[in-house]
């Protein structure tokens, strides 16, 4: 069972995803928030699997909940809503610890998959923002040759890793395609967070694809 926490300041919000959540199997809402500071009491509370989090909320705001909620010991995984795909606020959050963004506008069998997808560890993001994002993040060449050089401080296992990350691939299906331990791949996705000064896996991925990276990785004795 998914357990969703859903939070946003608009209570019609809240009702459009409750109903749209509430007919899928497996899933269930742990509870709503109004704010920031409601929606880390009630993750601290309720204990969500996934929590679907406004950005743009009077008092404590989305970004500064999603910051938060990444500091705690075991955190949910954290999905930003926006309600425009041009929403400037999106690479911040992702930079706070946010596992991905979707739009308020998803179909609901689209947000219901995207949601399972999050769950199970995977990166989801908006397809019409990604390359938007990615153009942000990279800027001109010489935030492409940063990149390059900070990338360039791994290990070849940890670059294979990375690639991975890149392609939105959660540690399970990392150690099949690499031979590896799910508990090797922990330790390579720790040490890359590290040295590539991460918050999270996303803002991994990201860093994968803009140093050209996301070739299909090959598997170990290859």
């Amino acid at each position: 069972m998914i357990r969703v926490l859903l939070v946003d300041d608009d209570p019609l919000v809240c009702a459009h995803l409750r109903t749209i959540l509430g007919t899928a199997d497996g899933m269930e809402i742990a509870a709503e928030a109004y704010d920031g500071a409601e929606a880390l009491e009630a993750v601290t509370r309720y204990r969500p699997d996934v929590v679907l989090m406004d950005l743009r909320m009077p008092g404590v705001d989305g970004l500064t909940a999603i910051a938060h909620i990444s500091a705690l010991s075991k955190p949910p995984v954290v999905v930003a809503l926006t309600t425009f795909d041009t929403d400037h606020h999106v690479l911040e959050a992702l930079r706070a610890g946010a596992a991905g963004f979707l739009l308020k506008s998803t179909p609901p069998e689209d947000l219901i998959g995207l949601i399972r997808v999050a769950a199970d560890g995977h990166t989801v993001l908006s397809p019409a923002a990604t390359r938007r994002l990615l153009d942000t993040a990279v800027g001109r060449q010489a935030g492409r040759d940063s990149t390059s050089a900070l990338v360039g401080t791994l290990t070849g296992r940890e670059h294979e890793v990375l690639a991975c990350l890149g392609h939105g691939l959660s540690n399970a299906e990392i150690a099949r395609r690499l031979h590896l331990t799910e508990a090797t791949v922990k330790g390579h996705v720790s040490r890359i967070l590290v040295k590539l000064d991460c918050a999270n896996r996303t803002r991994a991925g990201l860093l994968a694809q803009q140093a050209g990276l996301l070739s299909p990785p090959r598997p170990a004795g290859a």
